[in-house]
């Protein structure tokens, strides 16, 4: 019987490709992802756009432009708070309950030459984009290659049955994401 580190293969995932999925999954309505709002509304809306993914010290960095209005229609006019910016978002991906997550999710807003954006806006943006993807950031691994892995053709004599599954260890590298993957697949 072999030990149980024997069975983990590496999954490398480039950031191209991850980006690709997000541009189809994510980043649907006309290359946007609303955050707030619905590109109907007009006065208080905010979505994330351009995104662009890479590996730095260990960290997932996504830098994306935000455009944002929290204001209020008036006469046919928005009387309020609204801005633009680029935000640059990094965290550790890790798994837990069969699902990769963030954690350490850190935001920061930033004019077009890098320099910091402050100001009370930019700041309520950043804390509830950080709080969000720590929430809501889920992507079920576990159920996504139970669903591969138990794939059969049509006509198969056989089928195959997912009985153990893990991830190890998520790694972030400059240009992919190394995920170690455990499984035992039964083909019955």
């Amino acid at each position: 019987m072999c030990g149980a580190g024997a069975r983990a293969a590496e999954l490398e995932i480039h950031y191209t490709a991850i980006q690709k999925i997000l541009a189809r999954e994510v980043f649907t309505q006309d290359g946007r992802r609303y955050v707030r709002g619905s590109p109907a509304a007009k006065c208080s809306f905010a979505y994330l756009e351009h995104p662009e993914l890479r590996g730095d010290n260990g960290r997932l960095s996504l830098k994306a432009r935000f455009t944002g209005r929290s204001a209020l229609g008036v006469f046919g006019r928005c009387i309020g708070m609204g801005d633009s910016f680029d935000v640059y978002i990094t965290a550790v991906p890790y798994y837990h309950n069969q699902s990769i997550g963030l954690k350490d999710v850190r935001v920061e807003g930033r004019a077009p030459q890098g320099a910091p954006r402050t100001g009370y806006y930019v700041r309520r943006v950043c804390a509830a984009l950080g709080d969000s993807l720590r929430q809501q950031f889920e992507y079920r691994v576990g159920d996504q290659a139970k669903r591969l892995l138990e794939q059969t053709a049509p006509d198969a004599a056989y089928r195959q049955e997912l009985l153990d599954f893990s991830v190890p260890r998520v790694q972030v590298m400059p240009d992919a994401l190394i995920v170690t993957v455990d499984f035992r697949l039964a083909v019955k």
